[in-house]
């Protein structure tokens, strides 16, 4: 084989990774690239190009795939910029959904380290492996919005807002206000869900599953409707104003971590409603809706922005 066939060879790989309209034209500037620089480098060597020269010069020069890469297109599926927010979210939804699978799965009876190595079993084999479900849906949700951004670049266009302005639409708002409204009433009476879809006519059984144990109502029960019907009041004003003060912001986010407080009390302590399905389908919502909200929390605090010199790297 002598210097031609390697660089015919070489070409030839490269080409064969292009798409079919490319390839000619790549084909016929990578042969006339590598011949100019095989031939500057035989010329500083004092002597002709043979097959071992144009084979040492080509394995610098990379492999196939990587040039091939040089003259196609690039697929970006998640876009650069939003590669640490992806990792975010993914880490993120990926902890709630373990540790909520974990606290499912703890609730089984642990006598011995053999049903600790059960339990663990299980947790890995129905949480963690099928939660992989998360980082899927976050893949196809970026792509899709890089996607959008190059097809429909002015709806990326970066426009400049205050820091008091709310974030998302109206309509987003007011569907979270009309869900909080939903919750402090079936907070107050859970059962008019039944009467609501089935007009009074739902089993008994139905009615006792949701009724309300005399402790929750007596101790917890008083402070999620208040901690509620303030948050709605905020809401309503937030919406009205399109606005958020800096000291109602202050206001949300300290209601909110008290929101958590309570709902993390409920969790822990006695039972919500008389039947013990009821009850652990309520806790375990309220065990997602605190940590969601709780990491929520953090985002925001991570992501806040509060120009200062660093000190520590002027000294």
């Amino acid at each position: 084989m002598n210097a031609n066939d390697v660089i015919e060879s070489y070409v030839a790989d490269v080409a064969a990774q292009l798409p079919r309209g490319q390839r000619n034209d790549v084909a016929f500037e990578l042969r006339a690239l590598i011949g100019e620089d095989l031939q500057d480098i035989a010329e500083a060597a004092g002597r002709e190009v043979d097959a071992a020269m144009a084979l040492e010069f080509l394995r610098t020069f990379g492999r196939p795939a990587d040039v091939a890469a040089r003259y196609r297109p690039a697929l970006t599926i998640i876009d650069p910029a939003d590669g640490r927010s992806f990792l975010r979210a993914t880490v993120i939804g990926l902890a709630i959904i373990w540790s909520v699978g974990l606290l499912v799965a703890l609730q089984s009876p642990i006598g011995s380290g053999g049903d600790l190595l059960s339990v663990l079993g299980r947790w890995w084999a129905g949480t963690v492996v099928p939660s992989l479900w998360w980082p899927g849906v976050l893949v196809v949700g970026y792509g899709a919005a890089a996607w959008s951004g190059r097809r429909w670049p002015r709806t990326a266009e970066w426009k400049p807002r205050t820091g008091e302005r709310t974030t998302g639409s109206r309509a987003a708002m007011v569907l979270g206000l009309v869900g909080m409204v939903c919750g402090v009433l079936v907070l107050v009476e859970p059962r008019w869900v039944l009467d609501f879809f089935w007009g009074g006519r739902a089993a008994p059984v139905a009615y006792q599953a949701l009724t309300y144990t005399e402790s929750f109502l007596h101790r917890q029960a008083p402070w999620l409707l208040g901690l509620l019907v303030l948050h709605i009041v905020i809401f309503a004003a937030a919406i009205v104003s399109g606005r958020w003060a800096a000291r109602m912001q202050r206001f949300e986010t300290g209601l909110s971590l008290v929101l958590c407080a309570v709902m993390a009390w409920t969790v822990l302590d006695g039972p919500v409603f008389r039947t013990p399905s009821s009850d652990g389908v309520v806790k375990l919502s309220l065990l997602i809706l605190t940590l969601a909200t709780l990491a929520g929390i953090g985002i925001k605090v991570y992501q806040r922005v509060r120009p200062a010199p660093d000190w520590q790297a002027h000294a």
